[in-house]
């Protein structure tokens, strides 16, 4: 080995940087699923609707999302490292405010502000990685462990936070994030560089703005026609998307700097890889918040319980992740990522099938089937997109990448979520009793949350009443969701195997 490689080679200072690298991404993507199991109780406790409840969950991922790109370019103006330790103070500032907040619309405010944070930092971890990381060797390994922290973060998301509510409450799910945004502020400064790239592309704030206007109404739209007096608000809402989406595409092919380069998407590979992974994680996203609401409110389970039973399906997960890199050595990358679609359809199909009476089993294994099986889009998709574009052009590809995961667990959230309430609303509707008080009424028919938090105040056999055709309901609505998500699963498996056809196995 020479010297000049061994100048290149990382030491420990170096390492214990990546352990300030990996940290926020564990947090940032655990943060996507953690409050999947806190809705019940913090439902309880802020008393939002069922529309309020879906906007808590996922307008997180939405401003992450929609903000990657755009904290990319201004960190490669400003530094990575500067960028980060704002990113941290700022999360874990607003996370205190979140922790202490009574009031659901506050409580969107905050998420939506976390968003904001995590994307300022998801962006700064991986271009420090490659900074601090010079020799290909641990830079393969280095990007290797920051992508298992991601895929540790989705799936202990749940199991973490029943942890925290059994102990504490809803209220641990954001402190838990004062900490370890604490230990990034610090140890950034003073185990990570700051490269900055003087000739980086300016941040076009206007197409900031065109991306947010098209993305939030229409998810404004589609979580308001689960509403049935919400028709015209919900149509303008897709309607002003889509027309502020079209101007975004045309300002971004006049620019000469464009914010989104959509000529990437020219690229067969690029399109294809990207459209796979955001329908698996748009069917996964909706599927997973029903699976844990499921746990808690029709079966009674404990949060900790409910998250105990996310554990095994998740420990499949990264065992399948670890295993697709090597297994496309010999596979065609298509077939890989369209056979575990395929197994993801099973999984869905199997929750079709689940009813209040004795349907947790083949809840569990359901979800244990479908989860682990969404791993080989996810592992192989980054490489994929990265690998099929020039060098200039594969920061913008792993951006994309990584906004198509969060944007796809928020879709998903929105749309297969709205689907689940809407069959809810109109199975209960005709199953409550009309000798219920009109308060507790309206409760049920809005959501099983409602029905639930109203149930507590009544006797045995009024609670009866409400909980019995509210669980039926609920579970109707998982049946149908499920069916959607299984529809989305075989398409993305259709378009693995004719857009990415062409790619030969890597070894």
């Amino acid at each position: 080995m020479s010297s000049a490689d061994l100048d290149r080679r990382a030491g420990l200072r170096q390492w214990a940087g990546l352990v300030v690298l990996v940290l926020p991404a564990l947090l940032l993507f655990m943060m996507l699923t953690i409050l999947f199991l806190a809705i019940p109780q913090l439902a309880a406790d802020l008393k939002p609707s069922s529309t309020q409840t879906l906007w808590i969950i996922d307008i997180y991922g939405f401003l992450m999302a929609g903000l990657l790109v755009t904290m990319g370019t201004l960190g490669d103006r400003i530094g990575h490292r500067r960028l980060l330790i704002a990113g941290a103070a700022l999360f874990a500032v607003v996370s205190l405010l979140a922790a202490n907040t009574s009031d659901p619309a506050l409580m969107i405010v905050w998420r939506a502000l976390l968003g904001v944070a995590a994307a300022t930092q998801m962006p700064a971890t991986l271009g420090l990685i490659f900074a601090t990381f010079t020799d290909p060797r641990q830079r393969g390994i280095a990007v290797g462990v920051w992508s298992g922290g991601i895929s540790v973060g989705t799936g202990l998301g749940p199991v973490i936070g029943g942890a925290l509510l059994e102990a504490f409450s809803w209220r641990a799910a954001f402190l838990i994030a004062v900490p370890i945004m604490a230990i990034v502020a610090i140890g950034a400064p003073l185990l990570l560089p700051n490269p900055r790239n003087p000739a980086a592309g300016r941040v076009d704030l206007f197409s900031v703005l065109l991306s947010l206007a098209t993305l939030l109404p229409i998810v404004y739209g589609v979580k308001e026609l689960a509403r049935p007096d919400s028709l015209l608000p919900a149509l303008a809402g897709i309607v002003a998307g889509l027309a502020f989406g079209a101007w975004f595409l045309v300002r971004q092919l006049r620019l000469p700097e464009p914010l989104l380069d959509v000529r990437l998407f020219a690229n067969r590979t690029v399109s294809g890889a990207l459209g796979v992974f955001l329908l698996a994680a748009t069917a996964l996203g909706g599927v997973y918040l029903l699976f844990t609401q499921y746990l808690q409110l029709v079966e009674g389970l404990s949060p900790l319980r409910a998250g105990l039973w996310v554990l095994p399906g998740a420990a499949l997960l990264v065992v399948v992740s670890t295993l697709s890199p090597v297994l496309v050595r010999r596979v065609r990358p298509g077939h890989l990522i369209a056979a575990g679609l395929g197994v993801q359809v099973i999984g869905y199909l199997l929750l079709t099938q689940v009813d209040v009476a004795g349907g947790l089993p083949l809840l569990v294994v359901g979800f244990m089937v479908l989860y682990p099986a969404v791993a080989p889009s996810m592992a192989l998709t980054t490489n994929l997109v990265v690998g099929s574009v020039p060098p200039q052009k594969a920061g913008a590809a792993s951006g994309l990448a990584t906004t198509c995961s969060d944007l796809g667990i928020s879709l998903g959230i929105a749309v297969i979520g709205s689907i689940g309430a809407v069959v809810y609303r109109a199975q209960v509707s005709t199953a409550m009793s009309a000798g219920l008080p009109p308060e507790v009424a309206a409760a049920g028919r809005d959501s099983l949350d409602g029905a639930v938090s109203a149930a507590q105040a009544l006797p045995a056999d009024l609670a009866a009443a409400v909980l019995a055709p509210a669980r039926d309901a609920f579970a109707g609505g998982l049946n149908v969701a499920a069916v959607v998500a299984a529809v989305i699963a075989a398409g993305a498996a259709v378009l693995a195997l004719v857009q990415l056809r062409h790619l030969p196995p890597t070894g």
